[in-house]
């Protein structure tokens, strides 16, 4: 099919290649030779009259033509895809669809475990991929990389669908034997050795990032994890204090010789919010499976109070 002289058939390979920035690796996703990806590269060149993937150093870029194109070219190809996806009824006993969630081990702890049993129950045919998350979530959204990303409020991007999912905050947790007490001030706080969640260096974490703008103090972090999962764990044995979502340590902490104080300084409360590509608001599928995550998260209990 053709539209003003391009080849439609194009278009996916024009979004590769501008997202990937190499015919090798093109090719490799394509699967197509090198050879035919450098050809389809030398029609989308003729067709611009621009280079669009030009060497800059020891590394390949993109033209200011090319940059232009990435996001329409992907917002139009998610937009037919959408398109040609949605049919009049979605029956979940024998789809075989496949879905993406970006979420952390803790989202996926205190929420999607029972999604998952639901879906295994209702959808059998469905299958789905979990991911953590990275630096680059808002682009695989965007990009239609992924069909879902669960994650705090902050992260929310403005030019795609979200829903609050439930409200969470933070509980201290120490080992049984450490003499804190029942409560933290906040300078007892600031002179203990901390274990905190740190997956990626380059990314600073939600609480980190609170802490220092509100108190002007970083916490001395003596051990960092790259899951919330292993932060109880590492308590143990020890007089450091681990910062969990509250949600979380409520359902971790049974069997550990652990135990949760009082913090007596603020500490923050945030939404987790599930978001999705505008372009599959009416994807049935899609809908489906928003509408059983939405309705574990509505089955959540509401948030207790610290003893102490």
């Amino acid at each position: 099919m053709r539209h003003s002289k391009l080849d439609l058939n194009l278009l996916n390979a024009l979004r590769v290649l501008l997202k990937e920035k190499s015919v090798t690796r093109a090719g490799e996703l394509l699967h197509v030779t090198q050879s035919a990806m450098s050809g389809i590269l030398g029609r989308l060149r003729d067709y611009f009259d621009d280079p669009l993937i030009v060497p800059v150093g020891r590394k390949m870029d993109l033209t200011p033509l090319a940059e232009s194109l990435l996001q329409p070219v992907n917002d139009l190809l998610l937009r037919i895809d959408a398109t040609i996806r949605v049919r009049p009824e979605f029956d979940p006993l024998t789809t075989r669809r496949h879905f993406t969630i970006v979420a952390s081990d803790y989202t996926i702890s205190v929420l999607l475990a029972a999604v998952l049993k639901r879906v295994h129950r209702d959808a059998p045919g469905l299958t789905v991929g979990l991911s953590p998350p990275s630096e680059f979530v808002t682009q695989e959204l965007e990009s239609g990389d992924v069909d879902f990303v669960i994650m705090p409020e902050i992260f929310t991007s403005p030019s795609q669908s979200s829903q609050v999912l439930f409200d969470d905050s933070y509980v201290l947790v120490v080992c049984n034997h450490n003499q804190v007490g029942d409560s933290i001030t906040l300078e007892r706080y600031l002179e203990l050795g901390h274990i905190a969640y740190q997956a990626e260096k380059s990314r600073v974490p939600v609480f980190e990032r609170w802490f220092t703008e509100k108190y002007g103090y970083s916490r001395r972090i003596e051990v960092s994890a790259y899951t919330f999962q292993l932060l109880p764990y590492l308590v143990v044995g020890t007089d450091r204090v681990a910062t969990m979502h509250r949600r979380f340590a409520e359902q971790q902490l049974a069997g550990l010789p652990v135990r949760c104080v009082r913090p007596l300084f603020e500490v923050p409360k945030f939404d987790q919010v599930l978001h999705w590509h505008k372009y599959r608001d009416l994807d049935p599928g899609s809908q489906w499976l928003r509408d059983r995550i939405l309705e574990a998260a509505q089955a959540l209990p509401a948030l207790t109070e610290i003893d102490g």
